[in-house]
C-alpha cells in the first residue's frame, strides 16, 4: 500500500484523502484490494479505475454524502466499502453538523482501517458470522435536558462508541485540557478502543494471557475501582518510568490499548514519513545518533529496535518544527525502556497473528 501517489492520468501528485485531482479534474477512490488512489472514469453503470484498468469499481454508498472515497468491485454485492461494513450506527445525517462531525470521523476511521489491513490483523464485519465483529456506533449526545444521558466511549464486546462531540475541535480541545492529556483525535480514539478490541482476539482468544499478564500486569483487577482510583488519585509520579501515558497507568486493559495505540501512531507516521523519503542529518557535532533514514517498510518490520531508531530522531525533528510554529509537539511522550519492550510485545503479537 501506499500514502503518496500519481495520477494516472495527469501524474499529479495524491494524497490518500484526496478525492479529486486537482491538476486534471478526475474523480478518485480508493481502491482496497489494490492499496493504492486511483482517478476513475465512467464505465456504464461503474467506474474505471486508471489503476486498475482491468477492474470496474463503484464508490462506497457513503460516496454520496461525501463520507467516504473508497470503492468496491461489482461483485462484492455490497453498497458499502470494506471501511464502512463496520459501521452499525451513524448519526442523522439531515443536520448539518452532524453530517459534518460524521464526515471527520469517517476520514479517521478510513486511516485506521487502512493500517490495520496493512498490518493484516483480522477485521470481521457483522455478516462474517465472528462471534465479537468489529462495529462502530457513532453516537450524537441527546439535547440538554436535566438527566438526559451523555453518550459513553469505549470499546464493549467489539463495539466501539465514539462520541460525535469528539468531532467537534473545540469541544474536543476542552476536554483535552481539562482532563490532563497532552494528545486527543478522533484518530487516536480509534486506535485506542481498537487496542481493547485487539487485547480480546489476539490475548483473550490467542491464548496469550499469561504472556500479556507478565508484560502489562493482571487484568483481573477490578476495572472500574481502578478507573475511579485513577481519576481520584492521579498517576504516581514516575510513571513515565513504566507508562507511554498517564492513563496507561489505570489498569492493564488500559496499558495494553494505549502501547497498541502508539504503535499504530508510530507505525503509520513512519510509513508516510518514508513515502515523502524525510531523512534527518543535523548539523551539529556528533549528530550521528540524530541520523535517520527510514528504509524498510514499518508495518512489516518486526524488530522494535529498528523502529524505534528511526522513530527517536524523527520525532525529535518534528517536534522542533512544530515549536517554530507555535505549535505543541508532535509527539509528546517519553518512550522509556520498559515502554519500548511494551511497544516489541505488541509488535510480536501483531506479526504472529
Amino acid at each position: 500500500m501506499k500514502l503518496l501517489l500519481l495520477c494516472q492520468h495527469c501524474q499529479q501528485t495524491l494524497l490518500f484523502e484526496n478525492t479529486k485531482c486537482e491538476r486534471c479534474g478526475h474523480q478518485l477512490g480508493y481502491l482496497p484490494d489494490q492499496g493504492v488512489v486511483s482517478a476513475v472514469e465512467p464505465s456504464g453503470a461503474n467506474r474505471k479505475a486508471l489503476a486498475s484498468p482491468d477492474q470496474t469499481y463503484r464508490f462506497c454508498a457513503n460516496w454520496e454524502h461525501e463520507g467516504c472515497n473508497w470503492m468496491v468491485t461489482p461483485d462484492e454485492h455490497h453498497a458499502l466499502c470494506a471501511a464502512c461494513r463496520h459501521n452499525r450506527t451513524i448519526p442523522d445525517i439531515s443536520n448539518p453538523t452532524y453530517r459534518s462531525r460524521w464526515q471527520k470521523i469517517e476520514a479517521a476511521k478510513r486511516r485506521l482501517i487502512y493500517t490495520l489491513i496493512n498490518l493484516s490483523l483480522p477485521l470481521p464485519t457483522a455478516d462474517s458470522g465472528d462471534g465479537e465483529p468489529l462495529i462502530f456506533d457513532f453516537l450524537a449526545n441527546l439535547p440538554d435536558a436535566p438527566g438526559a444521558p451523555k453518550v459513553m466511549m469505549g470499546h464493549d464486546n467489539g463495539i466501539i462508541t465514539l462520541s460525535l462531540v469528539e468531532a467537534d475541535d473545540a469541544m474536543r480541545e476542552q476536554l483535552r485540557v481539562s482532563m490532563g492529556e497532552p494528545y486527543r483525535t478522533l484518530l487516536g480514539h480509534f486506535r485506542h478502543e481498537c487496542g481493547h478490541f485487539y487485547w480480546d482476539k489476539l490475548v483473550r482468544d490467542g491464548g496469550k494471557i499469561d504472556s500479556c499478564q507478565a508484560i502489562f500486569g493482571d487484568e483481573s483487577e477490578n476495572y472500574e475501582g481502578a478507573l475511579k482510583r485513577h481519576y481520584a488519585s492521579g498517576a504516581p509520579p514516575t510513571w513515565q518510568q513504566e507508562f507511554v501515558s498517564a492513563y496507561a497507568t489505570s489498569h492493564p486493559w488500559e496499558d495494553f490499548a494505549e502501547t497498541f495505540a502508539h504503535y499504530l501512531h508510530i507505525v503509520d507516521t513512519l510509513e508516510t514519513a518514508r513515502a515523502f523519503g524525510l531523512r534527518t542529518r543535523p548539523a551539529v557535532p556528533d549528530g550521528d545518533m540524530l541520523r535517520t533514514k527510514i528504509e524498510f517498510d514499518p508495518h512489516r518490520c518486526r524488530d522494535i529496535n529498528q523502529i524505534i531508531d528511526v522513530w527517536l530522531p524523527l520525532t525529535l525533528a518534528m517536534n522542533c518544527i512544530n515549536r517554530s510554529m507555535g505549535q505543541p509537539d508532535l509527539y509528546p511522550f517519553v518512550l522509556s525502556p520498559s515502554v519500548i519492550g511494551k511497544l516489541g510485545y505488541i509488535s510480536n503479537l501483531i506479526h504472529a497473528a
